[in-house]
């Protein structure tokens, strides 16, 4: 169905420059991760045994428990959390927020890029297992992030008064939007598909974390996905020492504020600043940062507080009341999971590159960081008018008024008078030499009037250029509704446009050939067509 073309990373212009350098191998940033993701780089943490004593009883029994919440599990991910009993079993892992519906397409893709890294990785080490995790970030209190998604020109918007972590926000409340889904998506079998999907989803399941679980199973399970949910009390108690840690002697402050020092002093910008205390305090219905004054630790927007003795036995005996924040959420993760890559887009490897220092002092795996696809889908209709404009998908992702000046070069409209200025300047020049020999006061009239002269040829070229630009009024608004198409509100389609858009036209074949096409270790973007595919690449 979809052709494939590829495009380099830095024409895409995608990533910042310390995560387009990471992906270069620059040499200053080695110190900043383990190993490059490469096979190479898997061999050489692979051949490390990084989990030698991981105690994995734990693990499978809260996944285990985790997976019942849901009807849907499959087998395949079901046998999957099984391998993890297993010492030659490794995860991959990519984690990201309760979006209603899945929210932007890149959700999709990361997990498309981590399920067949995993697949890849078990081709290459067949010795070894690799199973496929989307960690559910339900921890997370931003609820207008989450809270909406864009399909077909719409927005749908989940409006609520409900507070704390997210994952804890009862769905009842979608029953209102559910009409609104409905017109939206129309009546085709693939719209009816979408409309039931997002009710068994959401008004059978009784809060946001296990209406994304569900959802999630139903688009990715027969693909092996393992879904963890990291607000486990089990897994907690794991982390206290570290929750210790960083609440009374701010160990992690310190060592990823030296790790971002570092790479300022490299010219990089920071991604993500951690605070003096990276722990929220959480319970039904709150989520709050834990801040202290003195003695005293608060809970910020609250008048409660706690003693340095009544948080320690809170962290030593109820541990699941504490949540760690973004920079923890990765060492977090990475004690409580057999995981040597982590799959993120370019603002989480660019953060993940800050905390390598703080993993290694903690005597924690750090995993290969691994770019999810970036994955961009022109229709056909799309691809007819850019092929008729004489352009090609790469084109747009320069700026839209490059498209037009190329759009004028290419029918050879643009109007330049270069030529004649140069004439005009030499003509000036050699009055100036035969003024400035009978007087030389009279050569600042004579620059004068280059001057304005050449301002005049300026407003001229202008006023010509504009005329031409309204003769080819019909291809530029065709070019900027394309433009428009692939980055809607100036951002990529990817970053805005939901998986419903694209699921109506093509159906289930959307997610199986996106999966299929896409190369986990090309690095690159890439782009699709309904004759065509569009990747990203270094």
């Amino acid at each position: 169905m979809f052709k494939k073309t590829t495009l380099d990373f830095k024409s895409a212009g995608v990533l910042s420059s310390l995560v387009f350098d990471y992906l270069n191998k620059e040499e200053k940033l080695k110190s900043f991760y383990t190993a490059f993701p490469d096979i190479n780089g898997f061999e050489k943490i692979l051949k490390s045994n990084p989990y030698a004593n991981f105690n994995r009883e734990i693990l499978f029994t809260a996944l285990s428990k985790q997976s019942q919440v849901v009807a849907n599990t499959s087998e395949i991910s079901q046998s999957n959390i099984s391998k993890l009993k297993n010492k030659n079993t490794f995860t991959v892992t990519t984690g990201h927020q309760l979006c209603l519906f899945t929210g932007p397409l890149y959700f999709i893709y990361k997990i498309i890029s981590t399920l067949n890294i995993a697949e890849s990785l078990k081709k290459k080490f067949p010795e070894q297992d690799f199973v496929p995790v989307y960690w559910m970030a339900s921890e997370d209190h931003d609820f207008e992030e989450v809270n909406n998604f864009n399909a077909l020109g719409k927005t749908i918007v989940w409006k609520s008064s409900q507070t704390g972590a997210v994952g804890d926000f009862k769905t009842e409340e979608l029953k209102k939007l559910f009409p609104s889904i409905q017109e939206l998506f129309g009546r085709s079998e693939n719209a009816n598909y979408l409309v039931d999907l997002f009710e068994k989803a959401y008004l059978k399941h009784s809060n946001l974390a296990d209406a994304t679980r569900f959802l999630v199973n139903e688009l990715f399970g027969e693909y092996g996905i393992v879904i963890i949910d990291g607000n486990e009390a089990e897994f907690k108690h794991q982390f206290k020492e570290e929750f210790k840690k960083d609440i009374f002697d701010n160990t992690h402050f310190n060592l990823v504020n030296d790790s971002i020092k570092a790479l300022i002093n490299m010219g990089y910008t920071s991604q993500v600043n951690p605070r003096a205390i990276n722990c929220f305090y959480i319970e039904e219905g709150l989520r709050t940062r834990i801040e202290k004054t003195g003695e005293v630790f608060n809970l910020v927007g609250s008048k409660r507080n706690f003693l340095k003795k009544e948080l320690e036995a809170i962290i030593e005996h109820t541990p699941e009341k504490i949540s760690p924040n973004v920079v923890l959420r990765p060492l977090y993760q990475q004690m409580i999971l057999p995981n040597i890559a982590y799959v993120g887009g370019p603002g989480e490897l660019a953060y993940w590159l800050e905390f390598k220092k703080m993993f290694d002092v903690s005597g924690v795996v750090f995993p290969i960081l691994m770019p999810r696809n970036f994955v961009a889908v022109v229709d056909k209709i799309t691809e007819s008018k850019i092929e008729k404009l004489h352009f090609s998908v790469k084109d747009f992702y320069k700026s839209e008024q490059e498209l037009i000046k190329e759009l004028q070069a290419n029918k050879d409209t643009i109007f330049n008078l270069s030529s004649e200025k140069e004439t005009i300047s030499e003509f000036y020049s050699k009055l100036l030499e035969r003024v400035s020999a009978i007087d030389k006061t009279l050569s600042g009239s004579v620059s004068a009037e280059l001057k304005r002269t050449l301002n005049g040829f300026e407003r001229v070229t202008g006023k010509a250029n504009r005329a031409i630009r309204r003769k080819y009024e019909t291809e530029i608004n065709q070019l900027s509704a394309i433009k428009q198409k692939l980055f809607p509100k100036n951002v990529p389609q990817e970053r805005y446009e939901n998986f419903s858009s694209l699921y109506l036209s093509y159906g289930k074949s959307f997610i199986r050939e996106i999966k299929e096409n896409c190369d986990p270790l090309l690095l690159e973007q890439t782009i699709f067509a309904e004759s065509s595919f569009f990747e990203l690449s270094v």
